[in-house]
């Protein structure tokens, strides 16, 4: 069948009287399927990395080494002042600031570790009580004291 291009008066070119069924079976052009392939590619490769970096990255670090690290924290904290047994202490000793930021690192490798495994529980609260102690300058604390010896014999049996 011939048909005529209204804006130009002359004959059509018989490929655009195309069906609707036809253009549907067509594949798409090979441009189009080259994009999506490199895009599925791309993103299988960068999952990929992803996953492995994730994997390399130490995320499951154990809470066996948590602990063993508040422990060493604990102790690179050094000796603190006991003024628990002094009737009237004089004057509260100060510590240096890298002193305080390993206690604090000291409880949170212990809450890390408590939180993975409820057995380092235990070490948790005893350093707690001691960091509590520590930051709030009361060596005159009993029970601080106290979490002070529990903590190194905790530490002692990791």
């Amino acid at each position: 069948m011939r048909t005529v291009d209204p804006g130009t008066g002359t004959d059509a070119d018989p490929d655009f009287d195309e069906s609707p069924a036809e253009s549907e079976s067509k594949p798409p052009p090979p441009a189009r399927r080259l994009l999506v392939v490199c895009a599925v590619a791309g993103f299988l490769l960068g999952g990929g990395v992803l996953g492995l970096l994730w994997g390399l990255s130490g995320v499951h670090a154990g809470a066996l080494e948590d602990a063993v690290a508040a422990c060493q924290a604990l102790d690179r904290v050094g000796e603190l002042p006991d003024t628990s047994r002094d009737a009237q202490p004089a004057l509260t000793p100060g510590l240096s600031s890298e002193r305080l930021h390993r206690m604090v690192a000291a409880r949170e490798l212990a809450a890390a570790a408590a939180q993975v495994n409820a057995n380092y529980q235990p070490l948790a609260d005893q350093i707690d009580g001691v960091s509590r102690m520590v930051l709030s300058l009361h060596f005159n604390d009993i029970s601080g004291q106290r979490h002070l010896t529990e903590a190194k014999e905790i530490c002692g049996r990791i």
